[in-house]
């Protein structure tokens, strides 16, 4: 969700008219208002698993900080699950 939200807002700031407000549809400032309240989520998410698996303050930071670049979550997210299954704290398919 976070992404499609993210490609729509640059297809948006691309195409659409911002000298005439009501050139964009309804639908793109919903995009802008799920796409920060997804980020607050992803933020809580990511203390959460923090504290769960006792991250340190960098790597936290990291996982993060790595919401703010675009895909970068995927990546992120990548890393943390081969961290989890090495600790043995996630069972391998």
């Amino acid at each position: 969700m976070l992404a499609t939200a993210f490609i729509w807002l640059v297809v948006g700031r691309l195409f659409l008219d911002y000298g005439n407000p009501d050139a964009r549809p309804a639908f793109y400032g919903l995009l802008w208002i799920a796409h920060g309240w997804l980020y607050f989520l992803y933020l809580i998410t990511g203390v959460d698993l923090a504290f769960r698996v006792r991250y340190s303050v960098p790597r936290t930071l990291a996982i993060l900080i790595a919401g703010t670049i675009p895909f970068a979550s995927f990546f992120a997210e990548a890393a943390v699950h081969k961290d989890l299954v090495r600790r043995d704290l996630l069972p391998t398919a």
